[in-house]
């Protein structure tokens, strides 16, 4: 069983995003909005992160659905998977203006469907093809839509995720929360004050010009948080991206806790007392899996994007299997007893839950995982595609996994070339048992990457 990946021409892996004025405009809005307006007529939901470009690209949005006679319901500034949990409680589909982690130009619109993932790739050809064979047909004078605004149902998700954690586990920890200037300003932090938490916050005002940080939670960007976790002899702090799908964390020591490894600590917490499968991208490090494997588990994996790891995860349940989690190693996680899409503020809850089970800090019990080195970097190229096409050739006598772009495995080491779902760009990422070897396969790659792109320009 394999969710496969659809070449889609305009929606990458999350939705649409591009630089507003350029790629992404208010007509592209209101187009979208009349698609989507004829594929899911009905009751659908709106909201938006905190971009200064937000409103705009939302009125437009929403001007494309009232044309085609959908009643709208403004949910406002809120988290996408807050958005996605109101979809899949009470609408016929859902919309939100974001663009992530993207940098502040860039904005975006992801499609949610009415169980609340993101729109899957058949469907989502489906609104291309919509888009450019769109007319205006606006429905007759009395057939019109309706909005009405509706920011009080973020609280619904509030409820929700804290509702999962009874008995205040949380009484007595201190955490710090990072929002990044995001829309869970308003929804991380009184989380975990439901879950009995003392919680302090840094860069926790709406803001779409994002003073404090850019959107992606990086080491370098987190060094205000993790100096106020060390203030305040935080148990840890956590920091959201633009539009709070995703959690990373900062351990008591100020220490930026790498991606793969706080997903490996909740998946081995939560295989401690289950066993099933964990669903995650090619692109998650091998740690994940060792855990698993060491808890009884197993291990499903998928091309690269939260829709993939979604589908595969229902597609498993629907066949009888017991999922216990899935995710992506940059701090997305997916929870299947609360909903089917990565959740931060659901993350950031799970981790008070862990330490609250336990006598030991965030850093020991990160200190005894498996041992892994992670090596990222982005090349930025308009030629991902021609370039990945003559590294599989370069690297033809290798064992290849072409489930999402190229990964080449070479006993416990492996690398992976790939194009950006969002930005014009390679992704390269390799994954060793020890640093020398990892290394030593990132430089080769990188070099034959430059060799390669050379040729081409």
């Amino acid at each position: 069983m394999a969710v496969k990946k659809i070449q889609k021409r305009l929606f990458g892996t999350n939705g649409v995003r591009g630089i507003v004025g350029k790629e992404i405009t208010p007509e592209l809005a209101l187009n979208i909005g009349q698609a989507l307006g004829t594929m899911r007529p009905g009751k659908i939901a709106v909201g938006r992160d905190t971009r200064t470009t937000g409103p705009v690209l939302t009125n437009a949005l929403t001007a494309g659905l009232l044309v085609k006679g959908c009643e709208v319901i403004d949910c406002g500034v809120l988290p996408t998977p807050a958005l996605q949990y109101i979809v899949k409680e009470h609408y016929d589909g859902g919309a939100i203006i974001t663009a992530s982690h993207n940098p502040p130009k860039y904005n975006g619109v992801k499609i949610i469907e009415p169980d609340g993932t993101e729109m899957g790739d058949e469907e989502t050809i489906r609104l291309e093809k919509l888009l450019s064979n769109q007319s205006v047909l606006v429905k007759p004078w009395d057939q019109v839509g309706t909005e009405v605004a509706a920011p009080h149902l973020v609280d619904e998700y509030i409820h929700a995720v804290a509702g999962r954690f009874p008995g205040k586990p949380g009484r007595g920890m201190t955490v710090v929360v990072d929002p990044g200037s995001g829309p869970a300003c308003q929804t991380t932090p009184a989380i975990l004050q439901a879950l009995g938490c003392r919680v302090l916050t840094i860069n926790g005002i709406m803001d779409g010009t994002f003073p404090g940080r850019l959107p992606e939670p990086s080491a370098e960007g987190l060094k205000g948080l993790a100096a106020l976790v060390l203030a305040a002899h935080a148990a840890f702090g956590v920091a959201h991206d633009g539009d709070a799908d995703r959690a990373v964390f900062i351990d008591e020591n100020g220490d930026f806790v790498e991606e793969n490894h706080e997903f490996a600590l909740i998946a081995q917490y939560i295989c401690k007392n289950k066993k099933g499968t964990i669903v995650t991208p090619v692109s998650t490090s091998q740690i994940v899996e060792m855990v698993a494997d060491a808890a009884g588990c197993s291990v499903q994996y998928t091309p690269i994007g939260s829709i993939y790891v979604a589908r595969t995860m229902r597609e498993l349940i629907a066949a009888g299997k017991n999922v216990l989690l899935g995710g992506e190693g940059n701090g997305s996680l997916i929870f299947p007893n609360h909903q089917f899409c990565r959740d931060g503020g659901m993350t950031a809850a799970t981790m008070v839950s862990l330490l609250a089970t336990t006598d030991q800090s965030l850093s020991s019990l990160i200190g005894q995982l498996p041992r892994r080195y992670m090596i990222k970097e982005k090349i930025p190229t308009a030629h991902g595609s021609n370039l990945i096409e003559q590294l599989n050739k370069r690297y033809a006598q290798e064992s290849i996994d072409a489930t999402d772009g190229l990964k080449i495995r070479r006993q416990n080491t492996w690398a992976l070339i790939r194009m950006s779902g969002t930005e014009p760009l390679i992704r390269i990422m390799v994954d060793a048992d020890e640093s020398t070897a990892g290394l030593a396969l990132f430089q080769e790659i990188k070099k034959s990457a430059s060799e390669i792109l050379e040729n081409i320009l």
